[in-house]
């Protein structure tokens, strides 16, 4: 997690207390059939490093690096019980894949990723002014806009991973709430570089966090 969505967690984190220390007027409790819709800005940051190998599976002592990046997502939670909902979040980040080494670092791929996450969320106290929860589900990496750099040629397959989730809501009003949600995703892709001369296992695992508005239909 870069330094930035450190200091901007932090920041809403304080402003959450401040919020939540204001908020008894504005508490409407979350309830069945709340279909509650979440604009936040997100940070996506892979933790990635993983070897770069040949064909055969030797070591070439260089590994593959992701950047993170920072973009706009909604989520859309629908509460099946005062305590339980559903989630799924949508959004799209570009990242940029390096070859790095002792004597290495040189671009050889960007690609956007298209992440969906869909979550079951367990809210424990839904009728307080400072309203935690705690989630888990399932998520889909799918690669599209890919461009090679440098003559290299990088394909990373699409595939399934899984999340878990920790967040909290603060009312502003009756319909309006701060919002502040962290995800662990857990995916790996197979990358295959210049048809297969060299690959890599690339272990993404990247953790998503976000800090936004909620609206409550």
């Amino acid at each position: 997690m870069t330094v930035a969505t450190r200091l901007a967690l932090a920041c809403a984190a304080s402003l959450l207390a401040f919020s939540a220390a204001h908020a008894q007027e504005a508490v409407k409790p979350k309830a069945k059939g709340d279909l509650v819709l979440n604009v936040r800005v997100t940070d996506v940051a892979p933790d990635a490093g993983n070897a770069i190998t040949t064909s055969a599976g030797a070591a070439t002592g260089l590994k593959a690096d992701v950047n993170d990046d920072i973009k706009p997502t909604i989520g859309l939670s629908y509460f099946l019980t005062d305590k339980l909902a559903i989630e799924v979040i949508a959004g799209t980040t570009q990242h940029t894949v390096k070859a790095v080494g002792p004597a290495t670092n040189v671009v050889v791929h960007k690609t956007w990723v298209l992440p969906p996450v869909v979550s079951l969320q367990y809210h424990p106290l839904p009728d307080a002014k400072f309203s935690p929860y705690v989630g888990a589900g399932l998520n889909y990496m799918l690669f599209y806009g890919d461009k090679d750099l440098n003559g290299f040629k990088v394909k990373l397959d699409d595939g399934f991973g899984y999340a878990v989730q920790v967040g909290a809501d603060v009312p502003l009003s009756p319909r309006y709430n701060l919002n502040i949600d962290v995800k662990k995703v857990w995916f790996e892709t197979d990358a295959s570089i210049n048809g297969g001369t060299l690959k890599s296992k690339v272990k993404l695992d990247p953790v998503v966090a976000s800090v936004g508005i909620g609206y409550r239909f």
